[in-house]
Parts: C-alpha cells; sequence; structure tokens
C-alpha cells in the first residue's frame, strides 16, 4: 500500500508525553508566541487601543459576587457599549478584567484552559489560593507588554470549599501590574477607572451579612455611582437595554452568571429610587 506522507504525520513528542500541569508553561516551551505577553515587540510604543472600566466585587453571607459595567473606551470614543468584562474561570471562580480589552480578554481565555489543563493532567480541581497564584504568574509574564502600556489587571473572586466557614468563604484577590497578589479582607473591592467612586460607594452599602439578591444591588449602585463621575464607566442603558453583568459564586450553584432580567430589574429600581430621590 502506498504511503501518504501528509497523513499520519507524528506530532511532537511533547505533545503526547506527560509534563507539566501549567497549560502556560507548556506554550511557553512549546509555541511561545501563542502567548498575549509575548507578541509586543520590545520598545514597542503605546496604542490607542479599547479600554475597558468599571468592575466590582462583593463578598457575602454564603458566597463572593463579581460585576462590570459595560462600556469599552478608546481614548474619549466608546469603542464598546456591550462588552462583557466578567467571566467565569471555572466552577468555583470568576475573573473580571480592566485595562486594554482584547488583550485582556485573551488572558482570560488562556487562564480558563490553564485551570482545566490542570484539572485534566492531575484529575484533582486546584485550589483556590493555586488559582489566584497562576493568575498572578500570568500578569507577571505580561509585565514587559504593560511597561509598553498594554497594562492587564484583573479582579479574581472565589469560593473557597476548604473554608472553616461556609458563610465567609467568598474570597476577592487583587494584583498589580508585576503579578503580585493581594488578598482584600474588607469584603469588597473595584478596579478601572472609576474604581475609586465605585469603592466610595461600597464602603457606605456594604453588608457582610447581607444575602446574594442584597449584594447584587449594592454591586449595581456601586457601577451606578461610578458611572456618574468616571466617563469611561457606563450606566445602566435603559433604552438600548444594556445592563452590568453579574456573576457570583457560592458553594451551591458555583459560578454563575446572573440572568440578564434580574440585573434588568435591579438597575431600572436604582434608577428609579436616584431619579426620586
Amino acid at each position: 500500500m502506498e504511503h501518504n506522507s501528509n497523513t499520519g504525520a507524528a506530532l511532537p513528542a511533547a505533545y503526547l508525553s506527560p509534563g507539566t500541569s501549567s497549560f502556560v508553561d507548556f506554550l511557553r516551551a512549546q509555541a511561545p508566541e501563542l502567548l498575549p505577553f509575548n507578541r509586543v515587540a520590545p520598545g514597542a510604543r503605546p496604542l490607542e487601543l479599547a479600554h475597558g472600566t468599571t468592575i466590582v466585587a462583593v463578598a457575602y453571607k454564603g458566597g463572593v459576587l463579581i460585576a462590570g459595567d459595560r462600556r469599552a473606551t478608546a481614548g474619549n470614543v466608546i469603542a464598546h457599549r456591550d462588552m462583557d468584562k466578567v467571566y467565569v474561570t471555572d466552577e468555583y471562580s470568576a475573573v473580571g478584567i480592566a485595562g486594554t480589552a482584547g488583550l485582556a480578554v485573551e488572558m482570560v481565555r488562556l487562564y480558563q484552559l490553564e485551570l482545566e489543563h490542570y484539572e485534566k493532567l492531575e484529575g484533582v480541581t486546584i485550589t483556590l489560593d493555586g488559582k489566584a497564584n497562576r493568575l498572578g504568574a500570568m500578569i507577571k509574564g505580561n509585565l514587559e507588554a504593560a511597561m509598553a502600556g498594554l497594562v492587564v489587571l484583573p479582579l479574581f473572586v472565589g469560593y473557597d470549599v476548604d473554608a472553616p466557614d461556609p458563610d465567609r468563604a467568598g474570597r476577592i484577590v487583587t494584583y498589580d501590574v508585576t503579578g503580585g497578589r493581594f488578598d482584600e479582607h474588607a469584603g469588597y473591592h473595584s478596579i478601572g477607572s472609576g474604581s475609586v467612586f465605585a469603592k466610595g460607594s461600597l464602603k457606605k452599602l456594604y453588608d457582610p451579612d447581607a444575602d446574594q439578591d442584597a449584594a447584587v444591588r449594592t454591586a449595581i449602585e456601586a457601577l451606578y455611582d461610578a458611572a456618574d463621575d468616571d466617563s469611561a464607566t457606563s450606566g445602566p442603558d435603559l433604552v438600548r437595554r444594556i445592563f452590568p453583568v453579574v456573576i457570583t459564586v457560592d458553594g451551591v450553584n458555583g459560578a454563575v452568571r446572573v440572568a440578564d432580567e434580574t440585573t434588568a430589574a435591579v438597575s431600572e429600581a436604582v434608577v428609579a429610587d436616584r431619579t426620586r430621590g
């Protein structure tokens, strides 16, 4: 039988051999050009790219949530009105992104693969601390791009299934551009250009014993306040029916995106209350 050289070609040995449980490390060794932070030439000048803001995280009794507005800007121009900035990353974690939009989305997708790759190779789910540390390592890998102006800063939330108190198992982790990790113990946090206004709102509204519904309301209130003072953050768009995206994470349902109908109803209630006020 004539052999067809175009079929049955063997994959490189690295693809068939047991290796690192880190998908990022595998790419770094086998195809480094595919890593998002390796696509910036040394000394590259900053470009006018779309940026996404603002993200808030709120811990509540029995879980934690993360929420983001929908606007992305390029300079003084609205680049996107309905961008998703918060993502489920695995069963018990979620990430919100601020910074260079395209690079940030690509990093989140790579991070989702990183967690899935680990679970498939090791046969167990990585711990919450392990998830947070791996995200920090990815941010550190993006440092050269950040120095060129392509900054990506995620906000991480997760539910710790090993926590001694299930009511306080929701956790919030922040980072700096070097990949430095910081656990937030206040029960709330915000990143992005409107974060200073969102945190001011959260400081007044936050209740550690609130249930999920009250926490969703608090997050949307904070985003509304951020939009009131930060032009890069969008408030609820009642005309186009564009509302914040909210993801909740708890021990019963895991990481779940709140239904659009729910966020719309809460947003409309916030606007109505502010109008009466």
